[in-house]
């Protein structure tokens, strides 16, 4: 009855063990935020680096799944120099003042076809939060995922750009995440 005991509370533990997320963390090496906007009607692209947070992600557990990460805004970068300056100042991403450009998952459901998943969450730009939501695929890796997504924004909802009427309100963030375990 004891090796009963002992075997019972054994296999509780590692099913315990197995229903909790495992935490990853994102990696900058390996990793893309890129946006793509319209400039006179232009396509411009650019990136943003320093890709930080905590991912805890278990495909069997979405309920304790949820990400929280940033990148630095004062990273951006469109390949021009002059441009890269200018999105920097207050009009636009104000990094003096918001560092960060950050999303906090609410919510992870599972989705068709395999691997994709729907997140709900809240975006920060400058300090101005909004709730976005858009499928990603979740591809395991060797020592984690390859998280992939794109979410619609506008500019002026985040106080970006001003009035600017040559500047497109829409623009597209693909993420492309490589997460690893802690």
């Amino acid at each position: 009855m004891k090796y009963f005991k002992i075997l019972f509370f054994g296999l509780i533990l590692c099913n315990i063990h197995m229903a909790v997320a495992q935490n990853y963390i994102p990696v900058d090496n390996g990793s893309t935020v890129a946006f793509t906007i319209k400039n006179f009607g232009f396509s411009v692209d650019g990136s943003f680096k320093n890709l930080q947070g905590n991912i805890v992600f278990d495909a069997n557990h979405l309920s304790t799944s949820s990400l929280n990460v940033t990148v630095s805004s004062a990273t951006i970068d469109t390949k021009n120099k002059a441009r890269d300056n200018h999105l920097k100042e207050e009009e636009y991403f104000d990094v003096t003042k918001y560092p960060t450009i950050t999303f906090v998952s609410e919510k992870i459901e599972k989705e068709a076809p395999e691997n994709t998943y729907k997140v709900t969450g809240k975006f920060t730009i400058k300090n101005k939060t909004k709730q976005v939501v858009f499928n990603f695929l979740a591809v395991p890796s060797s020592n984690g995922f390859q998280f992939s997504g794109k979410i619609d924004l506008k500019r002026r909802d985040y106080g970006i750009g001003g009035g600017s009427m040559i500047l497109s309100d829409n623009l597209v963030l693909a993420l492309n995440v490589l997460a690893q375990r802690k």
